[in-house]
């Protein structure tokens, strides 16, 4: 396919027929104009133009199918099924059976990686790892706009170890009359502040702007410096590529209910990097990450499972990890993050090509948009924040576009989050969405 400056001269028709993924759109449940409220004169059972994977990504039949079958399983055999499963998916070792189809999405070896509890209990358990302050090194740091519960999770730990937040996390804004992190000021603080600081934890890609950060660089200037390094991946995980045994990122954790499609409230997943195998034993150790030969005979000692495995605690739900696997099943059908990935670029670029010839664009008065995610398509995955003016005019625009059967996701107090997914969402969706907003600001 072309470039994304090559694209908003053809129509969404063509682009469409040429794209290598278009069928799996097939795959998904795409809620409908009436079911998500849309009032204007739509087709009540057509679909409805979403781009919110970023939130929350939608149903994928085989996920429906595999979750159907964990019941009939737990109907028929009850607890039997944790060793003899019809589908040779024993719920004794579930979890650990999705770890080969998730390493290739986060770029690490199969014992790296583990589908196990919820983000921020997973950060929470990194951090209560990783995060060992002392008299000399002892700061966190972060971003100020970070997601909210990363922050709370900062500030706890900080105050747990008996150190005041003020002083202990880091917290880096953007210069004034900006909207994203610069990474030299990043790199820049690492410089200065290395020595003090004992962690490192930013998100892959930013929730609110959409700014992909180079994980890579800023991993490898923080090792330098002595500091543990983690990422917190909600955003990036199943979005943009990834290599953290390769960067030799320590610790990361994310969810799944985004671009991996797992449902609301879906299961989270960690990675530790095995260097840590033979250094480290988990602080917080739980049953379910004992060696599997003995899980289940319950010694007295705990010996853990080498690497992320050994970080579980508790045993997953088997209708969590079924919804997961189906998602994941379908990553590896469309090829992985090279095939996803390949298309967001080009689908999220049509997307800011069109925003940026709307009349209402950086208009000179009256409402107005401006785009507040980086326009280089390797520092963005697939997301646009759009920053409305005045203030007021951010609730009017949402309501029309939900109203008008586009759903998109509203970050109070002034900006919509426009998302197309490359498994499911199409040129036509994006063109859609576009003209859309232009008919509700004229509106206005």
């Amino acid at each position: 396919m072309e470039a994304p400056s090559d694209l908003q001269s053809q129509s969404p028709e063509q682009l469409d027929a040429r794209d290598a993924l278009r069928s799996f759109r097939d795959e998904f449940y795409l809620p409908t104009n009436s079911a998500v409220g849309a009032s204007k004169d739509l087709a009540a059972d057509e679909p409805c133009t979403y781009l919110c994977g970023n939130s929350l990504g939608l149903l994928s039949k085989l996920s429906e199918s595999l979750v159907q079958g964990e019941l009939k399983v737990w109907a028929t055999r009850g607890v039997v099924g944790h060793f003899d499963h019809p589908y040779g998916r024993a719920w004794a070792e579930f979890g650990e059976k999705l770890s080969p189809l998730l390493a290739p999405i986060v770029g690490a070896h199969t014992h790296e990686v583990i589908s196990m509890s919820t983000l921020t209990t997973n950060l929470h358990l990194m951090m209560n790892a990783f995060y060992k302050p002392t008299a000399d090194r002892f700061k966190i740091l972060c971003e100020a706009r970070a997601f909210p519960s990363d922050r709370y999770a900062f500030h706890s730990q900080a105050t747990a170890h008996g150190l005041d937040p003020k002083t202990a996390v880091i917290a880096l804004t953007p210069r004034e009359g900006e909207y994203t992190l610069r990474e030299e000021d990043i790199l820049d603080v690492i410089a200065k502040e290395g020595p003090s600081i004992a962690l490192i934890c930013f998100s892959g890609v930013q929730y609110y702007t959409g700014q992909l950060f180079d994980m890579q660089k800023i991993t490898h200037a923080g090792k330098h410096a002595g500091c543990i390094v983690g990422w917190d991946l909600a955003h990036a995980v199943g979005n943009v590529p990834l290599a953290l045994h390769d960067w030799g990122v320590d610790w990361a954790v994310w969810c799944t209910y985004k671009y991996l499609n797992s449902g609301a409230g879906g299961i989270g997943g960690l990675f530790v990097h095995n260097k840590w195998d033979h250094l480290k034993k988990p602080d917080y150790a739980g049953w379910w990450g004992q060696d599997l030969a003995t899980r289940f005979q319950m010694p007295e000692d705990f010996t853990p499972i080498p690497g992320a495995w050994g970080y579980q605690q508790s045993n997953p739900s088997c209708l969590a990890l079924a919804s997961l696997l189906g998602s994941l099943e379908i990553f590896q059908s469309a090829g992985g993050i090279p095939a996803t990935r390949s298309k967001s670029i080009l689908l999220t670029g049509y997307l800011d090509g069109l925003l940026r010839q709307s009349s209402f664009y950086n208009k000179a008065g009256g409402p107005k948009f401006t785009i507040i995610t980086p326009s280089d398509p390797y520092r963005r995955g697939a997301q646009l924040s759009l920053l409305f003016s005045p203030l007021g005019v951010m609730q009017k625009v949402f309501d029309g576009l939900k109203s008008s059967g586009v759903i998109g996701d509203e970050r109070q107090p002034d900006v919509i989050r426009l998302s197309p997914v490359p498994l499911y969402n199409t040129f036509a969706d994006v063109m859609q969405a576009v003209e859309t907003l232009e008919e509700v600001m004229r509106s206005l």
